[in-house]
């Protein structure tokens, strides 16, 4: 019996190590994204606040990624919520597989509008539910899309080194 768990356990450890990978990558290169949007003047104001709601392996990432970094004069901070009613106040909105967007895309939006938020999604068809990026597994490579109109309506502009590197490009 014992072999039996040995063998499972040999058997879910490269699948966990996938997933921890995965949500790294998300991090980095949400991280990364922010340095390609064209912002607001008032989403330079204070601090940087990335939100990420229910996906604490790629919040553990984000705040190890920025730790001690800023994004111009601005201190990089992120905040987890396990809802999207819980968010407040953001310039990136990362919200996890786990929740349904569909069923709160209305929400989202509205929280989102209110501070000129950039929403980052990890579902596939999320961007036709407010996401302007969106990660998504292609041939089996993390990748992700683009939704101009999307990040238009909240007063984002996507650059084109952006753009070219995008899976995607929905407008």
């Amino acid at each position: 019996m014992k072999k039996i768990y040995v063998l499972l356990l040999l058997l879910l450890l490269p699948m966990a190590s996938m997933v921890a990978q995965e949500a790294k990558f998300k991090a980095v290169f949400t991280l990364n994204f922010i340095r390609y949007i064209g912002w607001p003047d008032q989403s330079l104001q204070g601090d940087f606040v990335i939100g990420v709601v229910r996906n604490r392996e790629v919040a553990d990432w984000l705040r190890d990624q920025s730790a001690g970094k800023k994004f111009g004069f601005q201190d990089i901070v992120v905040r987890e919520y396990r809802s999207i009613e819980e968010i407040e106040a953001c310039q990136v909105i990362f919200v996890s597989s786990a929740i349904n967007i569909r069923n709160s895309s209305e929400v989202l939006i509205e929280k989102a509008r209110q501070t000129n938020s950039l929403i980052v999604s990890e579902a596939e068809g999320a961007t036709a539910h407010g996401a302007a990026i969106n990660f998504v597994i292609r041939d089996g490579v993390l990748k992700f899309e683009l939704h101009k109109g999307n990040a238009a309506w909240m007063g984002l502009q996507f650059s084109s080194r952006l753009e070219g590197m995008a899976a995607a490009i929905n407008l």
